[in-house]
């Protein structure tokens, strides 16, 4: 095939704005879309490979992936390795461990798969995992290994005009199905081949399908308005919006007119700059990530401004030194064992497995930095909370069933201090209920803001009240717990304030943008009303806030242990007051006009005008706001133990 300039330029224009997305969101909120770009370029690309081949009867499967292979592992491995080194002296081991598992699976192409079982690619938490980028290269890859077979496989019952016609079909199939699977988990779609498909389907269908536009005025509107609907999906999309539903087809179909309107001499995507841009970009795209993650590992201020240049500079570093190697092609698999990049993959997938296996090569760290990071996956033993929002409320049963003594319901707040409760009673004769849902409080009439979860909160708690007023839970103390803080005033923590902001999430059916002041009038309201429903029926306690620092204190204190540094130890009790004093108010009013026992854990979390985040120099938290089992031991005895009659 005729070089394609107007493709590398499409390929500056696509990785551009994945980076610019990456490192500063305000300033492209769709630039994610850039990887739907490449796919589409990816897609023809390879069709016409395979296509080209397959006319001729000349394809040859073995040759195909030794030619993917030289191209992608090199420098996915050089990037790995580079990680491996940095990480030995610089991740604690949790962190290093995860590091391990996700080269393993970047290197075997299945990151996707590990990714999907996450928080979703814009969660706040994905930004500490150092390959999640490689989830694009593994659907690509996985899209190289079938996409070819089936073809394949095919073309012995089937004519070549009939084979273009399966494609078409397997477009259309793909992209229902991307909606579908959009609408009911788009966390999971993100990440997976089948919603993926259809956009390097729509690719090679650029090429099978090419458009006759021999006037070049009609190649120049086509093409423009490709660049339109690119850039209107990089400008106007956003984190908040489904993908990669029927809104991806935006950048995915301003890729297929660029690709058909077969147009070369545009200055806006032709130029030098984006001419290298397009030729560096499959190493810009590897090495840029990695940075992105060191600015929220290390909290730099401003890092956009040393972290895109240094993304470029890395690209054409490893184009010129790594990309441009040629390394041998073989056509028989007999030839396997010729392969180098076989063995480079060999190595680093044994150096990934290794590191995961010995969870992080945790002998590099002192002895007190270990037990801090622990803390870190120190939670609820129980798992009562299971993620699952669309479902039956989950009445989690711990200790005797046949002598229930208390019913725990709230957020996960409510889900971290379960235990507490819990170790209060003789689990043996006595047991508790816990009712729990992470990101949804127990206020009847509330709901959050929560596109991807389609805002159920308020439907969730109509279940959950009337699970409590069944007869079986009648007279039963009921524990409410919860983090409202989060709800009314935003994020606290560091990192999530970077990028989500620190806006209020909770709003009311009638009022969803309201004035902050009215907000906590309408909480106020809403909670007492809640607490008076309960307390008819029920004997009701309610707790305080719990104390939130701004950062996630294990991880903060096993990795300033780790270079050496003075540990987080207190927070002042009026920076606590400073954000959660107007909560307090409303939860002392609303208790007080119902009859409700307030619990305050800042009695004993804040003793001397000071919030404590360690205790006997272990932290008592598993992040900023969650405690972990060892600090609701502090807890227990305290406020707890009172409770039992």
């Amino acid at each position: 095939m005729q070089f394609r300039y107007d493709i590398n330029g499409l390929r500056a224009i696509a990785v551009l704005a994945v980076i610019i997305f990456h490192f500063n969101p305000q300033w492209l909120p769709g630039g994610f879309a850039g990887v739907d770009v490449f796919f589409v370029i990816s897609g023809f690309l390879m069709t016409a490979i395979i296509f080209n081949s397959v006319e001729k009867n000349s394809f040859n499967l073995f040759k195909f992936y030794n030619a993917r292979a030289n191209r992608i592992i090199p420098v996915l491995a050089a990037m790995s390795a580079a990680l491996f080194v940095f990480g030995w002296f610089y991740l604690i081991p949790n962190d290093y461990r995860g590091l391990g598992q996700q080269v393993e699976k970047s290197s075997l192409f299945i990151s996707n798969l590990l990714f999907a079982k996450g928080g979703g690619y814009f969660d706040t938490a994905e930004h500490t995992k150092w390959l999640l980028h490689t989830w694009s290269l593994s659907v690509e890859w996985q899209f190289y290994i079938f996409f070819p077979i089936i073809i394949i496989a095919l073309k012995k019952y089937l004519s070549f005009k009939n084979l273009k016609r399966v494609v078409f079909g397997l477009f259309l199939a793909s992209f229902i199905y991307c909606i579908f699977a959009t609408y009911k988990d788009s966390k999971t779609a993100y990440f997976l081949l089948t919603s993926r498909a259809w956009e390097m389907l729509l690719g090679g269908l650029a090429f099978l399908y090419p458009w006759s536009l021999q006037n070049k005025f009609k190649q120049i509107t086509v093409q423009s308005l490709g660049l339109i609907l690119i850039a209107t999906a990089y400008v106007f999309m956003s984190k908040e919006t489904l993908w990669p539903g029927y809104m991806a087809l935006i950048p995915v179909f301003g890729a297929y007119l660029i690709l058909v309107s077969h147009y070369q001499n545009n200055f806006v995507i032709t130029n030098p700059a984006f001419s290298y841009i397009g030729k560096w970009s499959y190493s810009i795209y590897v090495w840029h990530w990695p940075l992105v993650v060191i600015g929220f590992y290390f909290s730099f201020d401003n890092w956009w401004i040393y972290g895109i240049p240094l993304s470029i500079l890395l690209g054409f570093l490893s184009y010129q030194f790594i990309e441009k190697i040629n390394f041998p092609r073989y056509s028989s698999w007999k030839d396997i064992y010729k392969i180098k990049p076989f063995y480079i993959f060999l190595i680093i997938l044994s150096c990934a497995y290794y590191i995961k296996k010995t969870d992080g090569v945790p002998s590099r760290l002192p002895e007190i930095a270990k037990i801090a990071e622990q803390e870190s996956s120190n939670s609820n033993p129980y798992q009562c909370d299971s993620s699952l929002r669309n479902r039956a409320v989950e009445e989690c049963e711990i200790g005797n069933q046949n002598n229930i003594k208390a019913v725990i319901i709230g957020d996960s707040h409510a889900d971290s201090l379960t235990t507490a409760v819990a170790s209060a009673f003789d689990l043996k004769n006595e047991g508790i209920i816990s009712i729990v849902t992470a990101s949804c409080p127990f206020l009847l009439n509330a709901n959050i803001q929560d596109k991807i979860n389609h805002d159920d909160c308020y439907n969730i708690n109509q279940k959950r009240l009337k699970v409590i007023k069944s007869k079986k839970y009648k007279n039963l103390p009921i524990i409410l717990i919860s983090r409202l803080p989060v709800y009314l005033e935003g994020q606290n923590d560091i990192e999530r304030v970077k990028t989500e902001g620190n806006q209020s999430s909770l709003y009311f059916p009638d009022d969803k943008i309201v004035s902050k002041d009215k907000l906590y009038t309408l909480v106020s309201k809403d909670l007492t009303e809640t607490l008076c429903q309960l307390s008819k029926s029920n004997p009701t306690f309610i707790t305080y806030p719990v104390p939130e620092f701004p950062m996630n204190i294990p991880k903060t204190i096993a990795k300033n242990l780790f270079f050496n540094q003075p540990t987080p130890i207190t927070m002042s009790y009026e920076n606590y007051l400073n954000r959660s004093s107007k909560v307090r108010n409303i939860i002392q009013n609303s208790a007080k006009a119902c009859g409700v026992t307030t619990i305050d854990p800042a009695k004993t979390l804040c003793p001397a005008q000071a919030c404590i985040s360690t205790y006997k120099s272990r932290p008592i938290y598993r992040d900023g706001d969650h405690l972990s089992e060892y600090g609701n031991k502090l807890l227990t005895r305290i406020l707890f133990k009172p409770l039992i009659p």
